[in-house]
């Protein structure tokens, strides 16, 4: 007997849960929350998840990012949501034990048929707002079926594996320790950090 999945939650009620973390709503926001709905329809999966059976990796941040996470039921703080910062509106969507994966972004022009179509005297703001929450997925949206070309596991990795920098001491989680010939090292003594002392 194959397994019925639950309709979605309505975009509206996503859209509430997003405006609760922002005090408003934007496009992108909206976006995100589109793009995630999309993605359980895409994988089959049903979503919001409770579980950690999909991944999303999210291709800027922001309010888009916050909108991937109310649809999708993806965090930062579950591991299930990543930033692969691109700057593009645009996200992956993993289904995890399989590694069966799309790509869902808007369509190049999509900006500019919402602007062209807006009737005089709307704002821009305005037609987006309302073109992003009522046209249908495939006049906003590609989706590509994708095949990803790092390496899911390592990206999920193991938990409660801990390492000690052979440097400076500090705790690294998460199989993120670099190894140099007999060394463990962080990734900020092994030289790939993102900051330096003043």
């Amino acid at each position: 007997m194959s397994a019925i999945l639950e309709p979605p939650p309505r975009l509206d009620e996503l859209l509430a849960r997003s405006v609760a973390l922002h005090n408003h709503l934007c496009p992108r926001q909206i976006l995100g929350a589109r793009m995630g709905l999309l993605a359980g329809q895409a994988l089959g999966m049903a979503v919001p998840r409770t579980d950690k059976k999909l991944m999303v990796l999210a291709e800027t941040d922001g309010c888009f990012a916050d909108g991937l996470s109310v649809a999708t039921g993806c965090w930062l703080g579950r591991r299930t949501l990543r930033l692969v910062d691109h700057g593009k509106v645009a996200a992956t969507f993993v289904e995890v034990r399989t590694g069966q994966a799309v790509r869902i972004a808007p369509h190049t022009d999509l900006r500019a048929r919402v602007r062209a179509g807006r009737a005089e005297g709307v704002k821009r703001w305005d037609a987006y707002m309302d073109a992003y929450q009522t046209w249908e997925d495939q006049d906003l949206f590609t989706v590509m079926p994708i095949r990803l070309t790092l390496d899911l596991a390592a990206v999920i990795s193991v938990n409660g594996k801990r390492a000690i920098c052979d440097a400076c001491g500090e705790e690294i989680i998460n199989e993120r320790e670099v190894r140099q010939e007999e060394s463990v090292l962080c990734r900020d003594c092994a030289g790939q950090g993102y900051w330096q002392m003043k």
